[in-house]
């Protein structure tokens, strides 16, 4: 990656920093041929996730397909030459209209408001996931998953690696299972390559653990570390893995998990308080156990990421400070009971 910058001036530098991709996925798309499809393109790490594969081979055909119900959102990525399709995935016709490609990368899902309309996270989370991997079964399918399929593990371990049993709390959690074990299941019955990518807390300015807390810090409000530890990793090197994890399919698909290494919450809360001038107040204290993944496969595969925690401490508090955007998408990580 090019010099990082020491601040990020606004959402359009935000998003074509997370858009940049790295020499080495440059080199590693090089070897995967052929069109790349980005089922979900419209969430959170979509847009940026399409930008930086279309920038790491521009002669490559990449599609985003989604609802576009933000507006703009569709003129923006075409913008960057990404074609866009509008479908309903969960429609088995727009699925059959779809062009093939052999490179999918799902991203589709629910998590933010799904407790209330539970029928349709597990529509989303395991219904979709089959209906899916049934129509690309001859592609190779990149799907992401999130590290909540795990059950909480000890703070002073090494995470939990790929292999420790799907047994997480919560409705939603399992729906994840679930969309898993979907995408194995017709790996399985039709020789699909593929990865599950377990996702833990991806960075964003506008959105993340880290923005959760520089938002609470500076209303002044106290943060509570009974969650007291995350794996978190900055949004772009996300992107670049998964876009990487293309090269490196199982047939049948296996899970990887993805993230960078565990931080602690109370370290970086006060990291951020000293950094926005304000105290930090803390309630309770850090449980045994948290939602952390052993990321060392991921290590082994992509090396380690690129930008580092303090960087992005520095990055956060700068844009809160300055009353940059927010998602107002809340992560929940203090969450212990599954429910978001």
């Amino acid at each position: 990656m090019a010099m990082l910058p020491d601040r990020i001036a606004d959402v359009e530098a935000l998003e074509a920093l997370m858009s940049t991709p790295s020499p080495a996925l440059i080199e590693t798309l090089a070897r995967v041929e052929g069109d790349l499809m980005v089922l979900g393109v419209g969430g959170k790490m979509g847009p940026t996730l399409a930008r930086m594969a279309k920038q790491a081979g521009p002669g490559r055909r990449v599609i985003g397909v989604a609802r576009f119900s933000e507006p703009g959102l569709r003129e923006k990525l075409e913008a960057h030459g990404i074609e866009c399709i509008a479908a309903d995935l969960l429609s088995r016709k727009a699925l059959q209209q779809l062009p093939e490609a052999p490179n999918i990368v799902f991203m589709a899902g629910r998590k933010f408001g799904s407790a209330g309309s539970e029928w349709l996270t597990w529509a989303m989370n395991a219904w979709l996931p089959g209906l899916v991997a049934e129509r690309f079964s001859r592609s190779r399918i990149v799907a992401f998953s999130t590290a909540c399929v795990y059950p909480f593990v000890n703070v002073h371990g090494p995470g939990a690696p790929e292999e420790t049993p799907p047994t997480p709390p919560g409705e939603y959690a399992n729906s994840c299972v679930a969309r898993e074990r979907l995408f194995e299941h017709f790996s399985h019955l039709h020789g699909t390559a593929g990865r599950l990518i377990r996702l833990s807390y991806a960075i964003d300015m506008r959105y993340g653990v880290l923005h959760d807390l520089a938002q609470k810090l500076q209303a002044g409000e106290v943060i509570d570390l009974g969650m007291g530890h995350a794996n978190v990793i900055w949004q772009g090197d996300a992107n670049d893995w998964a876009l990487r994890a293309l090269a490196h399919c199982d047939t049948p698909t296996t899970p990887l998990n993805l993230s960078g290494p565990a931080i602690s919450i109370r370290h970086a809360a006060q990291g951020l308080a000293d950094r926005l001038g304000v105290p930090a107040r803390f309630t309770g204290q850090e449980a045994a156990t948290a939602w952390l993944i052993d990321c060392s496969r991921a290590f082994a595969l992509f090396g380690q990421p690129q930008v580092s925690l303090e960087r992005m401490l520095d990055w956060t508090a700068d844009w809160v400070r300055r009353g940059q955007p927010s998602l107002n998408k809340p992560t929940h990580f203090e969450a212990r009971d599954g429910k978001y």
